[in-house]
């Protein structure tokens, strides 16, 4: 056996090395993950805003100004007099021209028809938006694995949003109806609120690798993440409540906080002649109904928030606080809301503040599941 001199250039010895592999999690391809969150972002914030103008449209009476639904030739707005004249004549059609608004005129008519329009305007750009991403993702084959069927889902949802948006006004222009079916406006706006918290969830997840995410995942708090779990999909379900509640404008019926109308179960909450409709068309009991989940809602989240002080990880406790103080923000908000009748700023920012809220408690669930672990000296891995 050859004797190897003390001293060996150490480049011989390394070239001679099998090259190390890394694992299959990093070695497979990445995709354009920073690029298509940027994507991500954008229509999220389009989305909120859709919510929120959406949710003026409603507030300012201007839902079924626009009668017919054309998606494509609805994009441009009247361009002459006589253009204002026929979509004016059209609006007089309906029931809620004769028995709500029968002393407007072309000018007031044009106030509430720029509502419904810039609503539908936004909705047709969020559509390019996503399917210019979309395709523009899929062609350079920039995707990563495993997120085709994520995003797509976006886009379907998308356009089965815009044929909910149509079957919800036409309920709204039929002989006794002067405002759209509560039950078809809650489908609506849960819609939204559904596109809107898988946009947040992505978001979350691109913001990290695909590695990262495994190995914060075996550091996740199973317990905390079933618990914000069930507080999210109540959450969703007070959301569906308070559409019903705007959908029959039960917020202004009952204006007296703790109680309703100096009772704390209102006479008026079972009407007989309604039957199971007492759930959609009822204003005391859809009332009722929103704030004993409301109050329930905010003792689940303090029952959670509580749970998340004993986490270890420092940004998950504060993802968590950050929750409860919305949840205090927007009972404010709500308690308000009833007390002065609703408002159309009280109202709006009650109904934004739904959104900041069901978001705040998306963020906390994912530190839950996977949770940034930070060094002695504070730095996030």
């Amino acid at each position: 056996m050859a004797k190897r001199p003390v001293f060996e250039e150490v480049s011989d010895q390394t070239a001679s090395r099998p090259v190390t592999r890394t694992g299959m999690i990093d070695a497979a391809p990445k995709g354009a993950r920073r690029a298509i969150r940027l994507w991500l972002i954008v229509l999220f914030a389009t989305v909120a805003a859709m919510i929120a103008l959406g949710g003026a449209t409603r507030l300012t009476g201007s839902g079924l100004s626009i009668t017919e639904w054309a998606p494509v030739t609805g994009s441009l707005p009247p361009m002459s007099q006589a253009d204002w004249q026929a979509e004016f004549d059209a609006y007089r059609q309906i029931p809620q021209f004769a028995q709500v608004n029968p002393d407007m005129d072309l000018a007031g008519f044009k106030r509430i028809y720029w509502w419904e329009w810039s609503h539908r305007l936004l909705g047709r750009l969020i559509g390019l938006v996503w399917a210019a991403g979309f395709l523009g993702f899929l062609v350079t084959r920039r995707i990563p694995a495993g997120w085709t069927p994520r995003l797509l889902g976006i886009g379907v949802l998308g356009g089965v949003q815009g044929a909910i948006g149509w079957w919800m006004v036409s309920s709204g222009l039929v002989d006794g109806m002067t405002r759209v079916a509560s039950y078809r406006l809650a489908t609506h706006l849960g819609i939204a609120f559904l596109i809107l918290g898988l946009i947040a969830w992505y978001v979350l997840l691109l913001g990290r690798s695909e590695a990262a995410l495994i190995r914060a995942r075996r550091a996740g708090e199973p317990k905390l993440f079933s618990m914000t779990t069930g507080l999210m999909h109540l959450a969703f379900v007070q959301i569906l409540i308070g559409a019903l509640v705007a959908g029959i404008d039960a917020g202004r019926t009952y204006t007296g906080w703790p109680t309703m109308g100096g009772e704390w179960i209102p006479a008026a909450i079972w009407d007989g002649a309604l039957g199971w409709r007492n759930f959609f068309e009822n204003p005391a009991l859809v009332q009722f109904i929103h704030r004993m989940t409301g109050y329930l809602l905010a003792i689940f989240a303090v029952v959670v928030w509580l749970r998340a002080r004993r986490s270890p990880h420092r940004l998950t406790r504060g993802a968590f606080t950050a929750m409860i103080v919305m949840v205090a923000v927007q009972i404010g908000l709500g308690i308000m809301n009833v007390i002065h009748a609703s408002p159309l700023v009280l109202a709006l920012a009650h109904q934004v503040g739904a959104v900041a809220l069901f978001i705040l408690v998306i963020r906390a669930r994912a530190y839950a599941r996977f949770p940034h672990e930070t060094s002695v000296r504070g730095t996030i891995r």
